[in-house]
């Protein structure tokens, strides 16, 4: 029996069209179970990543640093996003610029002067301190986002003007930086993201209905998982905090929010994809 190829698969994803043997289900469970799949389905990229992240040995492979490892599995995963049309240039344009701003932020971090997490482990692929796979962790998120749209025939309602979105997106990136010298306004960036973003709604489809929920909560909602992933990551030593290198201890749940900011400025770069752009209302 041939098994359906992944384009197929998404096609009857997006396509709406449940199997007949689900007809007798309750729909809430129909459309849960939809949900599911089609979320697991735009975690693709995150879920290959983080699977090698977290089975690739500490010790590496074949003689290879786990760091350098990593870097080859995560082009290799893109790459195939790419040749399998999972992915369009452009979107990979804005998956390379997560990257980017990404690995600038993990550089800064790391530095000796802030000193916020490590990478205690060496590698070929490491520049000033940091492998260059991490941006692809910023990258993941990203890309999740991107899938999702799709899969999920998602539209946005009452987005605030893109030039106010895109400047809170800026002082939101700028804090990670600032903060260290004059002081961390990231509870009143909050706030300017929920008077933003208060009224956004986000439309999307689990099966063949639309469904809405507050763009607020997919925000927090991300940032709670991206917190969960963080920590499995940092229990498996692929970076640590200063409190984790005696014995590893929680992630302090005040990342969470930091996390859910990031998803902010994430998702703002991938508005500005032209066809996703379109399918987002800015009233008048």
């Amino acid at each position: 029996m041939n098994l359906p190829t992944l384009a197929a698969i998404d096609e009857h994803l997006v396509g709406a069209r449940p199997h007949p043997w689900l007809a007798r289900w309750p729909r809430f469970l129909r459309e849960f179970l939809y949900f599911g799949i089609k979320e697991a389905r735009a975690c693709l990229f995150v879920v290959l990543f983080f699977a090698a992240v977290f089975t690739v040995p500490r010790e590496g492979l074949f003689g290879i640093a786990r760091y350098d490892v990593l870097l080859f599995a995560a082009l290799a995963i893109q790459a195939f996003m790419l040749l399998a049309k999972l992915e369009t240039w452009d979107e990979l344009k804005a998956i390379c610029l997560f990257h980017a701003v990404g690995f600038a932020l993990e550089v800064f971090k790391t530095s000796p002067s802030i000193g916020s997490w490590s990478y205690p482990d060496g590698g070929v692929t490491k520049v000033l301190g940091v492998p260059l796979f991490a941006g692809f962790m910023y990258a993941a998120v990203g890309s999740y986002i991107i899938q999702a749209w799709r899969l999920f025939d998602l539209r946005v309602q009452h987005h605030p003007p893109h030039w106010m979105a895109a400047l809170v997106a800026i002082l939101i990136y700028a804090n990670f930086f600032t903060h260290h010298y004059i002081g961390d306004y990231r509870w009143y960036l909050a706030a300017a993201a929920l008077g933003l973003y208060a009224r956004s709604t986000v439309v999307f489809r689990p099966l063949d209905r639309d469904r809405r929920m507050p763009l607020l909560l997919a925000f927090v909602l991300i940032g709670f998982f991206i917190w969960i992933a963080e920590n499995i990551s940092t229990f498996f030593h692929v970076w640590s905090y200063p409190n984790q290198f005696g014995a590893w201890a929680v992630v302090h749940v005040g990342k969470w929010s930091s996390w859910a900011l990031l998803v902010v400025m994430t998702f703002t770069i991938v508005a500005n994809l032209k066809h996703i752009k379109a399918r987002i209302h800015v009233p008048d």
